[in-house]
């Protein structure tokens, strides 16, 4: 019997990579530093304010909907929205019910869901070889930069991420089980994990795994995979978890399914309309930024990772394949964003953690370096913050509390390193990789909690509360040729944007009512008693020019908020 995270589980003989290990068991030391990277992990949750445009976007739609009760059909700044489907707004519109209002309840699913990612990594990894690595994948997957910054940042990838790590495990425990019985469990569980990553994200839910499989069955010529994968009754699963919202929504918003389905999937990937187009190799720096403080462990994974020769189901080859095709796909399509192969992450925790296995102490320590390095640098900018900060754009309070965390940061991870390199000599490898991974841990941690600071600047958290001073509960509140994806949120109540569409474009189509032009805008603030607006300082000056009459409340380096005087 093996031991990880307190579940016993039986070794198996066909895909284990350490055969002979003895019964693995967590040592206090251990626990206590398990219990305090579950307790930073939570708590960090709230350390920053929202920041547009992810983050404002993503919180309103399920403040919102949890104001008016709508559990069908999004809507952003109460304007119709489907540019994504409903899985983070139902958990974001419960977590503020249950939670209040607050940052935290905010980002409670991506960091629910991105701790869970962690634990699974570690379980499936225990699960397919033996404890000592479920144990490795799991300190990789809750110390590397990407799995950790997009757990603490409101998107949609982490929850998605999370689905799929689900589907991908289960899948693998389906091909290695022992029985039918448990192979059939295990499928039911991957596929509805998979209607839970298309009510994540959409399509991609079923290209990842669907490709996945396919390229596995062309390397390996083992078309029985498709025999194994109860395909009938596992389609039945994703039709009644994933079908309703898309049923349902589509017979209440007659354009849905066409803007949803062929907008918002193949336009994105086959054209560059959504304007984040990047190069080939847009994602290779995130991948390798996004693995520290694991990098280095990367190069070595295709040779460790090395198919057998036995005809049976090869694990590991297929969590590469996932891997690269993840890669790959993200970036031949004309959409591009940073955290959109953060579903790679897990695949290559585990693939790490069991090349983690096989090395020397001389390796360890080598790889130790590059990470050891980066730190290093980091220590001394707390000496260097005040110069740094006079002659920064931004303010000075902004860019000298950034780079003081920063620093206090990279002492932290350093020390991790170093008794990292300690344990590995002395033959202690868990205890090399817990100190490593937790020096990481901290060391980002507190690189997000660094941008605090400058967050306020892409936010309305310091804008909101001047309005709701100034202005009555029922004064209107514009977004002139600008909008603050964060302004809703804080403010509590929707706002008119004026001379502006970009995302919103569909919605107004079918609500022209909710948005005005410039001059509707003027006309409309000559009569008002009060009001309050946002823009961008070049509007204003405009504005301005043209004797509109506006008293600022709030200016920083590119926008004013106004009020009417």
């Amino acid at each position: 019997m093996g031991y990880f995270g307190g579940f016993a589980i039986r070794q198996k003989t066909g895909d284990a990579l350490n055969k002979d290990s003895a019964a693995f068991k967590l040592e206090p030391i251990h626990w206590a530093l398990i219990a305090v990277f579950t307790l930073v992990w939570f708590v960090s949750l709230d350390v920053r304010a929202l920041i547009t445009p992810d983050e404002g976007r993503y919180a309103t739609l399920s403040l919102f909907m949890a104001k008016t009760g709508d559990w069908i059909t999004p809507r952003l700044n109460g304007i119709l929205y489907f540019e994504k489907p409903i899985m983070q707004y139902w958990m974001g519109a419960m977590a503020f019910n249950v939670l209040g209002v607050n940052e935290f309840a905010a980002r409670f699913w991506p960091g629910l869901t991105g701790f869970a990612t962690v634990f699974l990594t570690g379980w499936f990894a225990t699960r397919l070889w033996n404890a000592r690595i479920g144990f490795y994948a799991f300190c990789v997957a809750g110390s590397s930069l990407f799995i950790l910054g997009n757990s603490h940042f409101l998107t949609l990838d982490m929850g998605l991420t999370f689905f799929l790590t689900l589907a991908l495990g289960a899948f693998l425990l389906a091909q290695t089980a022992e029985s039918q019985a448990w192979r059939t469990r295990f499928n039911w569980l991957a596929w509805a994990a998979i209607s839970g990553a298309m009510l994540s994200k959409g399509l991609v839910a079923l290209v990842i795994p669907g490709m996945s499989a396919i390229i596995y069955m062309v390397i390996k010529r083992d078309w029985t995979l498709l025999a194994r994968m109860n395909m009938v009754s596992g389609l039945l699963i994703f039709a009644l978890l994933a079908g309703p919202w898309f049923v349902v929504v589509s017979l209440r918003n007659p354009g849905f399914a066409d803007f949803f389905f062929i907008h918002e999937h193949f336009q994105r990937f086959l054209t560059d309309e959504a304007r984040r187009e990047g190069p080939i190799w847009y994602f290779l720096p995130m991948l390798i930024a996004g693995m520290l403080p694991w990098t280095t462990w990367l190069p070595g994974l295709f040779k460790a990772s090395a198919a057998p020769a036995s005809k049976r189901f090869d694990s590991r080859l297929f969590l590469i394949i996932w891997s690269v095709f993840t890669l790959v796909f993200f970036s031949v399509s004309k959409s591009k964003l940073p955290s959109y192969i953060l579903p790679m992450f897990p695949a290559l925790a585990m693939l790490v953690a069991a090349r983690i296995e096989r090395m020397s102490a001389r390796d360890w320590c080598w790889n130790l370096v590059l990470p050891g390095a980066l730190w290093a640098v980091s220590i001394p900018l707390f000496l260097l913050s005040t110069r740094i900060a006079e002659r920064s754009k931004n303010s000075y309070d902004v860019v000298h509390y950034a780079l003081n965390l920063v620093s206090v940061g990279g002492l932290l991870g350093f020390i991790g390193v170093l008794l990292s390199a300690r344990y590995a000599l002395k033959g202690d490898r868990p205890k090399a990789v817990l100190t490593l991974a937790m020096g990481g841990f901290l060391a980002i941690t507190l690189l997000l909690a660094g941008h605090e600071r400058y967050g306020h600047e892409k936010s309305a958290v310091d804008i909101a509360p001047l309005f709701k001073k100034d202005l009555a509960a029922d004064a209107p509140v514009f977004s002139v040729a600008y909008y603050d994806q964060t302004l809703p949120y804080y403010l509590g109540r929707t706002v008119t944007l004026v001379n502006y569409s970009d995302e919103f474009s569909f919605g107004l189509q079918h609500e022209p009512e909710k948005g005005m032009t410039l001059d509707q805008f003027k006309q409309k603030w000559a009569t008002l008693n009060q009001g309050g607006a946002l823009m961008l300082k070049y509007t204003y000056e405009q504005l301005q020019k043209e004797g509109v009459a506006m008293k600022p409340v709030y200016e920083d380096s590119y926008r004013v908020a106004v009020i009417k005087p």
